[in-house]
């Protein structure tokens, strides 16, 4: 398929959405503006802890480490020489761009109420990020406890850029660099910006029983992206790169990596950011944020472990390739896990994670016979997967978990669940 066909096609899939969302996020806007005052007096007081600020602002860099310069060298040293400057012009591109729109009308449309009727995306009561300024707070996971909202803005933002950056590795090597700008606009705007809001947003725990996201009021764990991040970009990758069809050659010409010294250093800078990423998202800095740490530790080193040794099996010996892919398949199981699961069940985690996404990039791929570039699809939607399961499992206390935390009262799980039903009634 050509370039101008993938960009027509999508064009039209986006038209349909944006026709749909334009009504509704006007509701949202009216019902934001009219419930403003009221909202500001039921406003409960808020703590801020220079501490908790210092920490995120840290995470906040880590995870900007993790896309330029980790991701960036990441897949540059993994695509042929020819195409390195082209990968990393996508990634660093992506980066500035997706900046820009999330605080243009990102940020609101994720991390604002949509009404009463959606669920579904933010509306633009925050848009141009009015309203937001250095005396405005986010509550954290703790009643009472806040962070200064910039910060918030700056955290979340960096989620945004990563996610699509991600994706561009599925079909590396045969798609321009106007393309990929315009599909990066298109597809943060209709699918990462209502999958965030889905998944994360919700009242606080001040105000837990306020309307949330859809996808949140299931009851759903994902601490840092499981879902939001890495099966979204899985998914659209695959896509991606079915739509576009193989590169010129797939399977006729030797595609090998040109440094895998790059790719190390990559990898490697991906691990460190996603400290900021996981622990981070703890959004406070406490017990919860060391437990998702030393998760982050010890499932990235089983996983990479694990895939060598499935490496030794098949192959006869390990590989660098297979390291550094481990530990990302590694780093992806335990985002959603990170501050839920134990220690030793994040191992367990690490362990299963990469002779799963093993099989998918090297028998399935070849068996239905897409070119997924950089096996995002193999790595980040299959490891995505396994973790957000895993974390259902792994959450339980009997199993070394955290349980479900309590991020108001004694009654948090029984309310949210009452307000499921009440949902499901309605």
């Amino acid at each position: 398929m050509s370039i101008s066909k993938f960009s027509s096609t999508y064009a039209r899939l986006a038209a349909a959405p944006a026709a749909l969302l334009a009504p509704v996020a006007a509701f949202a806007q009216d019902a934001a503006t009219t419930a403003a005052p009221a909202a500001a007096a039921a406003a409960p007081a808020m703590t801020v802890d220079k501490g908790d600020n210092t920490w995120m602002l840290i995470s906040t860099v880590l995870v900007l480490l993790m896309t330029i310069p980790g991701l960036a060298l990441f897949y540059g040293g993994l695509v042929r020489a020819k195409n390195m400057l082209s990968v990393l012009m996508q990634v660093f591109m992506i980066t500035a761009v997706v900046m820009i729109i999330w605080v243009t009308y990102g940020y609101s449309l994720a991390f604002t109420d949509g009404g009463s009727l959606n669920s579904f995306v933010g509306g633009f009561s925050k848009a141009f990020l009015a309203g937001v300024d250095t005396t405005t707070l986010s509550e954290t996971f703790t009643k009472g406890v806040a962070i200064p909202e910039l910060t918030f803005v700056c955290f979340q933002m960096t989620f945004a850029c990563i996610t699509p950056a991600l994706i561009v590795g599925a079909f590396a090597e045969r798609i321009k660099f106007s393309a990929v700008m315009l599909f990066v606009v298109l597809w943060v705007t209709f699918v990462y910006f209502p999958m965030a809001h889905m998944v994360w947003f919700w009242g606080g725990p001040s105000s837990y029983t306020s309307p949330s996201g859809l996808i949140f009021s299931y009851g759903a764990l994902d601490f840092a992206g499981g879902t939001v991040v890495h099966i979204n970009a899985g998914i659209a990758g695959l896509i991606g790169a079915i739509m576009l069809g193989k590169r010129t050659g797939y399977k006729k010409e030797i595609m090998a990596p040109h440094s895998m010294t790059l790719t190390m250093v990559g990898a490697s800078l991906l691990w460190v950011g996603w400290f900021g990423f996981n622990a981070g998202s703890n959004l406070e800095a406490n017990a919860y944020a060391s437990l998702a740490m030393i998760n982050t530790f010890v499932a990235t080193a089983a996983a990479a472990v694990s895939w060598c040794l499935v490496e030794n099996f098949t192959r006869g010996k390990a590989s660098m390739l297979g390291a550094a892919s481990g530990a990302v398949a590694g780093l992806v199981a335990v985002t959603p896990a990170a501050g839920f699961a134990g220690p030793m069940g994040s191992i367990v985690l690490g362990l299963i994670v990469s002779p799963v996404c093993y099989f998918f990039v090297d028998v399935v791929k070849n068996k239905f016979n897409y070119d997924d570039s950089l096996d995002v699809f193999g790595v980040h939607c299959i490891g995505g997967i396994l973790g957000a399961i895993g974390t259902g499992i792994l959450v339980n206390p009997a199993l070394g978990g955290a349980g479900i935390v309590d991020y108001s009262t004694a009654d948090f799980a029984a309310a949210i669940r009452a307000r499921r039903r009440r949902s499901s009634l309605s």
